[in-house]
């Protein structure tokens, strides 16, 4: 399929990724992109300006937000079918990620225009590798819902999930939030939390849920900043622990009556399991 670009010469849109503390971790190349477009889209133009003025970049720069996304959109169109490139960027790290954009680069693709990503720093990506938990799958959920029942519900729907899951968080409701999946994930889930990553004040905690919660409200300073929450998921039950549970459930109730080598012969034409498996579990059983 050929581009819009190609057909008539537009300009392209660029998504540029930019640092998410760190100054030093922009890339070459994105800051020869913010220097040769013709315009910056940017989240927020007051902190946008800050960076480009810290690398003497000048920039005719548009605010692009969640509040004037959509209206904005056939603006930027205009622009690019005049031959004009743009950039669009968030506050920190990878745009469209928990950011706006997603209207623009929908509409967009889907009318062939050319769209170029400029790869980067990203919160989710900086906090997994350094977490210590399994990466080869994961879910990546967002901010939470900020009411209480919102929030809960989210949690609730995913507290079987076996992946590890990724969520942010901000510092008035970081504290409600573990307190939450303390509740509903339990106490002793693995958690991993990143605090400020890449900034001066860059903490990471690793531990449970129970000690995060308390490590949380034990200084104010540790709800302060922007957060990346990371949870072990969800321990499967395997068909073996099934077995041995619902034997084990056999077993108590067999021993309420019967001597153990009876509670095991019974056991096993029951299960069909060994019998000697059986007796050294209904040992133990009897031991406890």
């Amino acid at each position: 399929m050929t581009t819009k670009n190609t057909d008539t010469n537009s300009g392209i849109l660029y998504i540029v990724a930019t640092p998410i503390g760190n100054l030093g971790d922009i890339t070459h190349r994105a800051i020869e992109t913010l220097k040769k477009v013709d315009k910056v889209c940017a989240e927020d133009t007051r902190n946008t300006r800050k960076l480009l003025t810290h690398f003497g970049i000048q920039a005719d720069l548009q605010a692009l937000h969640d509040h004037n996304e959509q209206h904005k959109i056939a603006q930027i169109k205009n622009w690019l079918d005049a031959g004009e490139n743009i950039a669009l960027v968030s506050d920190a790290g990878t745009p469209l990620i928990s950011d706006p954009g997603y209207h623009l680069v929908n509409e967009l693709g889907s009318e062939n225009y050319r769209i170029e990503p400029i790869p980067g720093a990203s919160a989710i990506i900086t906090a997994l590798s350094i977490a210590g938990l399994p990466t080869d799958r994961f879910t990546f959920e967002g901010f939470l819902p900020a009411k209480s029942v919102g929030r809960n519900k989210a949690l609730q729907a995913n507290a079987k999930e076996t992946r590890t899951q990724v969520y942010y968080e901000s510092s008035h409701r970081i504290d409600d939030t573990i307190a939450a999946m303390h509740t509903i994930f339990g106490a002793e889930r693995k958690v991993v939390l990143a605090r400020e990553l890449t900034k001066l004040y860059e903490q990471v905690f690793r531990g449970d849920l129970e000690g995060l919660l308390d490590w949380i409200n034990a200084d104010p300073m540790h709800q302060k900043g922007e957060f990346v929450l990371m949870v072990d998921g969800h321990e499967e039950e395997t068909d073996s622990d099934a077995i041995n549970s619902s034997s084990e459930e056999l077993l108590t109730i067999l021993l309420d009556e019967l001597p153990v080598k009876q509670a095991a012969a019974i056991a096993s034409k029951i299960t069909g399991r060994k019998k000697n498996e059986l007796y050294r579990m209904a040992m133990e059983l009897k031991g406890k």
